[in-house]
């Protein structure tokens, strides 16, 4: 099952642990705070001024999904 913006980013991490290099690389470094608990990867990207949709794209791609 794909990466979805909707998806939140704790779940993201914990079924796909490479995913978090792709966080570090958008410079989404959330994976540690406490919002990523209850964020969606679509609220934590804008509140970072992330492009959402190049996030889930290389997100997918890092996953193999």
């Amino acid at each position: 099952m794909k990466i979805k913006k909707e998806d939140n980013i704790v779940k993201i991490i914990q079924e796909y642990p490479i995913c978090r290099e792709v966080f570090m690389q958008f410079g989404l470094g959330c994976i540690g705070c406490f919002a990523a608990h209850y964020e969606s990867l679509e609220q934590g990207a804008l509140a970072h001024g992330i492009d959402v949709d190049a996030l889930v794209t290389e997100l997918n791609k890092a996953a193999g999904l």
